[in-house]
């Protein structure tokens, strides 16, 4: 019984010595980084999204014939809008592709969104736009950083669930895996020099 006590006692030493050097706790601290980092990703992506109905409502009063384009903005709105971007939406590489491409479409049909509006010389003197169009241009520039912080806490947490020790303690103790992260829809098109053209 003695040492059956001993036993556990010295268990319960060494793993009170071994698992802050497995990495126990910097897996936490990195996963909990990752999702504040979501969370400012969304944070932003909420900010464009509840910019977007003024904007198209401003450019209607204008460019009320540009009914396809308004309704492409307002569509993919929606679509960013029916998902739900929860933190388990990180755990699931499928789920957060879906999430990536939605916000795609939205940055793609506010691109012609603005294209159209280059049309309209009223519009763009127009005060009301221009706030609107700046705080969106701002809002992008967010997105870009809130993005950017998302994936280098994203590459530091994966480095440590890959790397050996920290992998066992990931895998084996905590059941962690190598979150997703943002890519590029179309590698080739981004590769792709831009033509040039005056």
């Amino acid at each position: 019984m003695r040492a059956r006590h001993c036993l556990t006692t010295t268990l319960l030493v060494l793993s009170f010595l071994i698992v802050p050097g497995c990495g126990y706790n910097d897996l936490q601290g990195l996963d909990e980084d990752i999702k504040a980092a979501w969370s400012e990703v969304l944070n932003q992506y909420q900010r464009r999204a509840d910019l977007i109905p003024n904007l198209v409502a401003t450019v209607k009063g204008y460019a009320a014939h540009e009914r396809e384009t308004l309704e492409a903005v307002t569509q993919a709105r929606s679509q960013v809008a029916g998902i739900k971007a929860t933190p388990e939406l990180l755990n699931d590489p499928t789920a957060f592709q879906k999430f990536q491409a939605a916000q795609g479409e939205l940055s793609s049909a506010l691109a012609r969104l603005m294209v159209v509006v280059e049309k309209y010389p009223d519009l763009k003197a127009n005060e009301n736009f221009r706030d609107l169009q700046s705080q969106l241009e701002g809002t992008e520039n967010r997105i870009t950083v809130a993005r950017k912080r998302y994936i280098d806490k994203v590459a530091e947490f994966n480095k440590m669930v890959r790397f050996f020790p920290t992998n066992l303690t990931a895998k084996y103790l905590l059941g962690m895996d190598v979150k997703p992260n943002f890519a590029v829809a179309d590698e080739k098109a981004v590769s792709k020099p831009p033509d040039v053209k005056f």
